[in-house]
């Protein structure tokens, strides 16, 4: 049985569907205004492993993670490089759609908009109105806090202690210091849409509990994000999706930790923030993938350049025992991971990726020391077990061969070059030279492996 730490009940619950035969999971995407960091990458990571584990208990999981193209950070990134703000959005929506691929996570099921969902935001508004959860002022319409008994459940915060903890001048607009915008005037200069009240744009908060509304339903299963994202992104959702339709909003609400940056909290302030982008040009975005797996998706992450070594040695070993010693052996096509295997196990258990990955590294040491006969059904386990994981997606040989040049400066194209050179070398018996270019590629970090199918090399 799958279960999962729910935020709002603040304990790991037995997971059961509204409707098992379609479930349903919703993930706040990227505000696309700028290339997304490692930070912004865990969720992603993480809630694809999740997404990976219902597809395998369930016949049917619609999984939503939105695009938010409209927000005040967009315009303020539009006036400094004079760029229009559909160019803009555009240009880093699919700059994040390609840093999440080289990540190996599965593109979501639906991925809305949120200028494409103005419509459904202005009629959720107007029902918040009517049903006395919100008010006009001055060119604003706000969500009336006070209107709403539990108001602060997902955090457990009160109301008194908002008022208490106001810091900032509060605007004289506003009913009470938490009340928060649904809709906001926009001047000339400013992206606009016509509305009941006026030319604007919507507040960020909107903009989920209508697309959730509009493409999975009024309640869904589960809905994740980061932990920065309970109060007050998450909270507010859960105020305008209970309040517009009178029902229960998410049943399940889900939250990575954070990422430390060589053990500071990873800020834009602070300038320690790292781009996947500028990783990937450091390493392979599987290992990227298995740093952020390898500890508990609600502890916090130690992001640093030993982190990513270990991964990527990590890796190399699940690849070495893919690879084989010297013989080629294919995976069992009909092979089927068991439901009590120990890397179903740890995940089932709230998402332990962590524990998973060692189950991970049980199989591929069973697989180095297995007879000829066994290793097919081994390797297919091995493989099997980490798709869960998204994890040994690539060709074993490929990923060695991959692994970027040192400074000796050899391409695939001149390894594969003198491996040739070298196998011919050794048919004319001319065996100096044929031990010369082993030297050679050995000094340069290139391992060779002699096969019945021919020379294999692994950049080491």
């Amino acid at each position: 049985m799958l279960t999962l730490h729910n935020t709002l009940t603040g304990h790991k619950d037995a997971f059961q569907p509204l409707d098992p035969q379609r479930v349903t999971l919703y993930v706040c995407g990227p505000t696309v205004y700028n290339y997304v960091h490692i930070g912004n990458a865990r969720p992603v990571v993480v809630f694809d492993v999740l997404y990976r584990l219902l597809s395998r208990l369930y016949p049917k999981v619609v999984y939503a993670r939105n695009i938010t193209d409209i927000d005040d950070k967009i315009i303020t990134a539009c006036a400094e490089t004079g760029e229009p703000m559909t160019a803009l959005t555009e240009r880093f929506t699919d700059a994040f759609r390609e840093d999440m691929a080289a990540l190996n996570t599965l593109q979501p099921d639906i991925v809305p908009k949120a200028t494409d969902h103005i419509g459904e935001m202005t009629a959720m508004i107007e029902t918040l109105i009517a049903k006395g959860h919100a008010y006009e002022a001055d060119g604003h319409v706000l969500f009336a806090v006070e209107s709403m008994p539990d108001y602060g459940k997902l955090s457990g915060r009160n109301l008194e202690d908002m008022r208490a903890g106001a810091r900032v001048e509060v605007a004289d607009y506003k009913r009470h210091p938490g009340d928060f915008v649904l809709w906001k005037p926009s001047s000339d200069d400013q992206p606009g849409w016509e509305s009941p009240w006026g030319r604007g744009r919507p507040g960020w908060h909107i903009e989920c509990s209508a697309m959730i509304h509009k493409h999975l339903g009024d309640v869904i299963d589960i809905h994740g994000g980061g932990q920065d994202l309970i109060f007050p992104h998450h909270e507010n959702e859960i105020a305008q999706g209970c309040c517009a339709h009178g029902t229960e909003y998410v049943r399940y609400w889900m939250h990575n930790g954070y990422i430390n940056i060589d053990g500071e909290k990873m800020s834009k302030s602070l300038g320690n923030f790292r781009l996947v982008r500028d990783l990937l040009e450091k390493f392979p975005g599987e290992v990227l993938r298995f740093a952020l797996l390898s500890s508990h998706y609600r502890s916090p992450l130690n992001f640093s350049a030993e982190l990513l070594e270990q991964a990527e040695s990590s890796l190399d070993s699940l690849y070495y025992a893919l690879l084989g010693r010297g013989e080629t052996v294919h995976a069992d096509p009909d092979f089927r991971l068991p439901e009590d295997h120990p890397v179903l196990t740890a995940l089932l258990d709230d998402l332990n990726t962590s524990e998973a990955i060692s189950a991970l590294h049980a199989v591929a040491a069973r697989l180095n020391k297995a007879a000829l006969e066994e290793k097919p059904t081994l390797k297919a386990e091995l493989q099997a077990a980490a798709q869960l994981l998204g994890l040994l997606e690539a060709d074993p040989s490929a990923w060695f061969q991959d692994k970027k040049a040192g400074d000796d400066g050899l391409d695939n194209a001149t390894i594969d070059g003198l491996v040739a050179e070298r196998t011919q070398a050794k048919k004319d018996k001319n065996f100096a030279r044929a031990d010369e270019i082993r030297d050679q590629l050995k000094d340069a970090g290139i391992q060779l492996e002699d096969t019945r199918e021919g020379t294999r090399w692994t950049r080491g």
